[in-house]
């Protein structure tokens, strides 16, 4: 089999307060952590001010990690319409900055992020970034869930790559642990 090319991932969580990031390196199913933060946009600054660091900070980003791809939470649907034209003006800074660095975008859906680590669509952030923790081997986590945020994005992404191979020949979860006790916490 062909060894697989290293990929250096971005994923965000855009948002127009806080922007959290993951920056993951992988080359198969066991992704590295690179870097994991947020970028904390000023109360005080008006909305496109605002864009303007969100773009600015995702090149940033690109140019110190070059990054292969980014990956980014799309937009939920909330009954609040003002909330998701700023969340959606915050998503596209964020994609035209990778765009302006002929970087190709992935768009993924909270439910399907949620879904790829933790196997529940509705889990909480919490849930999110405590599997996160265990699976990135993350000592010290950060204050803003948001970071964890754009982790998951980047790690979603990154699961979606990995081509669909052959049953692993497990018939259940009984089966699984028996055969992978060093997964087991």
């Amino acid at each position: 089999m062909a060894e697989r090319k290293t990929r250096t991932i971005l994923g965000i969580d855009p948002g127009t307060n806080v922007m959290g990031y993951g920056i993951i390196r992988t080359s198969g199913k066991n992704p590295e952590l690179i870097a994991l933060d947020v970028l904390k946009l000023k109360k005080s600054e008006h909305h496109f001010e605002r864009l303007s660091r969100i773009f600015e900070c995702t090149l940033s980003l690109i140019e110190k990690y070059h990054p292969d791809e980014l990956a980014i939470e799309a937009p939920f649907y909330g009954k609040n319409v003002q909330s998701m034209l700023k969340l959606g003006r915050a998503q596209g800074a964020a994609i035209a900055a990778a765009l302006h660095k002929n970087i190709p975008v992935y768009e993924y859906a909270p439910r399907k992020i949620k879904m790829a680590i933790t196997g529940i669509g509705s889990a909480s952030k919490e849930q999110v970034a405590s599997i996160l923790q265990q699976m990135m081997h993350i000592d010290a986590m950060p204050v803003k869930l948001d970071a964890t945020d754009g982790l998951a994005v980047a790690i979603c992404h990154c699961f979606q790559k990995i081509p669909v191979t052959k049953s692993s020949g497990y018939s259940g979860w009984k089966d699984f642990i028996k055969n992978n006790p060093s997964r087991l916490k």
